[in-house]
């Protein structure tokens, strides 16, 4: 049996409280990604087999909009960046986004144009008519920016189905056989955690 300490030392107890908090909270977490993944694996199913539709102008994207097909004109091209991304090959390798005009005024579009082999390309694309798929911008907060963090508007962005530039590898599409959804197995990890932590300090003061 674990016996309690008739006495917790103060600085210990509150460290090894804060640990296991934590750890509750990441569990908490999952159990809503959990929640989350499900809801856009059925967003996948049912919308990728829609009619095409507008490309919505402002974020956050609607549900009934995600995944679906759509199009649209770059006037001309702002600028590009490139993170980490996978093309519909399998392959891994840097996409590239654009940053698109789409009129005189207003708040212009994103472009995932392709998946390139380096991070450094300068994509011969300088604009025209794109069709793809509608999602949303990549959204690069910490674990900590989404636990504690305020809410964030993702802009939409337009999923290139082919890219222009022979360099640039089609990007992957959505797929739910690729989708994992293992959160429900991480929280109950982080909730074991927390327990194990409880335990083992109780018996290191026992």
């Amino acid at each position: 049996m674990i016996a309690f300490p008739r006495r917790w030392p103060l600085v210990p107890t509150l460290l090894v409280l804060l640990a296991v908090l934590a750890m509750v909270g990441l569990g908490i977490w999952q159990l809503q990604r959990r929640t989350q993944k499900e809801a856009m694996i059925a967003l996948i199913r049912s919308n990728a087999g829609r009619p095409a539709a507008a490309f919505p102008r402002f974020g956050p994207v609607p549900p009934e909009l995600l995944f679906r097909s759509s199009s649209l004109q770059c006037l001309w091209i702002e600028g590009w960046t490139s993170e980490a991304g996978r093309a519909a090959d399998g392959s891994a390798g840097f996409r590239y986004i654009a940053r698109c005009r789409t009129g005189a005024e207003g708040p212009g579009a994103l472009v995932e144009l392709g998946v390139g082999a380096r991070p450094d390309l300068k994509p011969a694309w300088n604009g025209g008519a794109v069709e793809g798929w509608i999602a949303e911008e990549p959204d690069h907060r910490s674990l900590l920016s989404h636990l504690t963090g305020p809410s964030v508007v993702l802009r939409p962005m337009l999923v290139a189905q082919a890219s222009p530039d022979t360099r640039l590898k089609a990007p992957a599409r959505p797929d739910v056989a690729n989708i994992p959804n293992n959160h429900l197995g991480y929280a109950i990890q982080w909730f074991g955690f927390a327990v194990s932590a409880l335990i083992i300090y109780m018996i290191a003061l026992g």
